[in-house]
């Protein structure tokens, strides 16, 4: 499975603010063996919401965005996913009934268009706050708010799966340009998807399908490296 991610907010373009969705999303997506190919930021406007959707949803299995939810000025992330897949936005009955039933609030205590979603939509239901999310054609639109996003989330995860992949770490005590010899050797004789990282050290990170072919690689690597002491 492949899927795209799309966040939403001029909060994150600005630096005010750091995409930890995408990062989280990533992670729990790639556990899964789902694989993240594309991770776009956009600012709080239909029009560019729509075009990244529709783009992704033209390539991907699924696209995931966060951000951009509820009944402000600037919350019109529904609206472009409206737009992406041709729908108006209108109220949802489903969501009406469950804020009544499951939050806090009556429906007439909210800020009118807090319960709209694009029509035909499916109803994510935000556990861990108001605004309700929703899954249409494909794209699963969930909240900003890291620990709201992370539960709605958690209720469609078995919706995403792939083949599981294994990953090994190798630390390297050496310049990164020094390793590309035996990186390139590594890509040669296993089949696995190799990224070298630096920093203090170089961390040549192995992945693949394969649990014992990507053990065998990192063996394999960490023979002919200056390995890092622990």
């Amino acid at each position: 499975m492949r899927v795209a991610l799309v966040t939403v907010g001029d909060e994150i373009l600005s630096g005010d603010t750091v995409n930890t969705n995408a990062a989280w999303l990533g992670e729990r997506l790639s556990e899964r063996g789902v694989s993240v190919e594309r991770v776009v930021v956009v600012p709080d406007r239909v029009a560019d919401v729509a075009r990244e959707v529709n783009e992704a949803l033209a390539e991907y299995d699924a696209v995931l965005v966060t951000g951009g939810l509820g009944p402000t000025h600037d919350d019109l992330t529904m609206e472009g996913v409206a737009a992406a897949v041709g729908v108006p936005v209108e109220e949802h009955p489903e969501a009406v009934a469950w804020v009544e039933e499951y939050s806090d609030y009556e429906h007439a205590d909210l800020v009118p268009g807090t319960t709209h979603l694009p029509r035909g939509a499916r109803l994510l239901p935000n556990e861990a706050g108001v605004a309700p999310g929703a899954e249409i054609e494909g794209v699963y639109v969930l909240p900003g708010v890291p620990e709201e996003m992370k539960a709605m989330f958690d209720h469609v995860a078995d919706e995403f799966s792939g083949e599981p992949r294994h990953r090994r770490i190798v630390d390297a005590d050496e310049p990164e340009s020094a390793l590309l010899d035996r990186i390139d050797g590594l890509r040669e004789r296993f089949d696995v998807t190799v990224g070298s990282y630096p920093g203090d050290h170089v961390s040549v990170t192995i992945q693949g399908p394969d649990e014992d072919e990507v053990e065998d690689a990192a063996a394999w690597l960490r023979e002919r490296v200056d390995a890092v002491e622990q």
